[in-house]
């Protein structure tokens, strides 16, 4: 048995010290006690200490300190917003399949975008159907491409910017006031503007000023106002009647009266040298052709990969000492630099052409000046609500001068008026 050292067990628990010792132990309790209730009264500050409970995360739980019980949270007044520079924002909403309406139908894939989404970028468009990103009914599919009504478009994740503001930005004041200073029709769904040379139709890469981005500026401040959008397109250098479809409705009807070749469109030029018969019809294939970061369009074959058929009437109307000549031009295929390339292909460039002028030491008359002479004379198509469009362009300021110059009558009886309208 073991033995016990301290006396027998106490009915609380504890051992009873034997001798003299036990009865000093007891004293320093009744001690102890007394101090505690003097503590009570007078604690100390490290009696102050919460015993938290045991943690139960592993030991990774956080110790709160003590606090008063928790008051009402302080309402601050929140600080004044930042003035930044407004940027244009870019949003990216998810891929979507949209169907192609009725009033759509005949549209070309690249303006489909632009009428659906204003503040897409022409480049941007451009970009992602040559990627593929865009599907008509599941298919790839290029820019120029017809849309008809109940087709699937998949629309990819776009980047739009900011809309501008319209009514009361200077700029949209000027933008507006110069449309209405080379405008030549106007009705409730179509307009024709005189193009100036050298205005850039739509932009692109580096273009800043554009036609296109100035129609803008017509739309007006409802939110479901309709922007005004190109019909054709004019090249850069060359002045004239461009047609600007107002309405969606127009705009369908236009794009199907282009694609029909039911538009009539007629063109003068002063070319070097007078033609070989003075009235004629070329007809030859285009395709493009890229030189460093020029290109241009030149004379292909039939069985050539990506060329195009091109047809146009021509007529002289007037000459000049048989070194010059003013010619009438009736294209019946719309294709990229068609006149231009084809009066180079019959040895009668036009006058200050950079790109297909080609006749070598020849001299340009002096008093003339050294810029494109081609404009777009007139353009005569079907109304969308019914009668006919007809509208003339009058001589830009530098081809009046050679017209003067030259002693030309642009009043003159102009012959390619007789000339066919099909190929």
């Amino acid at each position: 048995m073991r033995q016990r050292r301290n006396g027998p067990r106490q009915p609380g628990g504890g051992r009873q010290q034997a001798g003299p010792r036990g009865r000093g132990h007891g004293r320093d309790r009744d001690e102890r006690i007394k101090e505690r209730s003097k503590e009570r009264s007078n604690p100390r500050q490290s009696d102050l200490r919460v015993k938290h409970p045991p943690k139960r995360d592993g030991g990774r739980g956080r110790a709160f300190p003590a606090r008063p019980p928790r008051e009402q949270p302080v309402a601050f007044a929140p600080a004044p917003p930042r003035v930044v520079a407004p940027k244009p924002v870019q949003f990216s909403a998810g891929v979507q399949t949209v169907a192609v309406s009725p009033d759509e139908s005949g549209m070309r894939v690249d303006r489909f975008f632009e009428g659906r989404f204003p503040g897409l970028s022409f480049s941007h468009i451009q970009r992602i159907i040559r990627k593929g990103e865009v599907r008509v009914n599941g298919k790839r599919t290029q820019p120029k491409n017809r849309l008809e009504a109940g087709q699937a478009v998949r629309i990819p994740p776009l980047q739009l910017e900011a809309p501008k503001p319209r009514d009361d930005a200077p700029q949209a004041q000027k933008d507006r006031a110069f449309i209405r200073s080379i405008t030549l029709y106007e009705d409730d769904d179509v307009l024709v503007l005189n193009k100036p040379m050298g205005l850039v139709v739509q932009g692109g890469s580096g273009t800043t000023r554009h036609l296109d981005g100035m129609l803008g500026a017509l739309r007006g401040s409802h939110p479901d106002a309709q922007r005004p959008r190109l019909v054709h397109r004019l090249d850069k250098d060359t002045a004239g009647c461009l047609l600007v479809a107002k309405t969606r409705f127009a705009a369908a009807a236009l794009a199907k009266t282009f694609r029909t070749r039911s538009a009539r469109k007629i063109y003068w030029a002063l070319v070097a040298g007078v033609p070989k018969p003075k009235q004629g019809r070329i007809s030859t294939f285009l395709a493009k052709q890229e030189i460093e970061e020029d290109s241009y369009m030149r004379i292909a074959k039939h069985s050539e990969k990506d060329a195009v058929h091109a047809v146009t009437y021509y007529a002289v109307v007037e000459t000049a000492a048989q070194k010059l000549a003013w010619i009438s031009l009736k294209p019946v295929t719309g294709r990229t630099h068609q006149l231009r390339a084809h009066m180079a292909h019959v040895g009668n460039p036009i006058i200050g052409d950079p790109k297909y002028f080609n006749i070598e030491n020849w001299e340009l008359p002096g008093g003339m000046q050294d810029k494109l002479h081609l404009l777009a004379r007139r353009i005569s198509v079907p109304h969308p609500r019914g009668g006919t469009i007809d509208v003339s362009a009058p001589l830009p300021p530098h081809m009046e001068q050679s017209w003067n110059l030259l002693g030309f009558d642009a009043k003159r009886y102009d012959p390619i008026v007789d000339a066919p309208e099909e190929e």
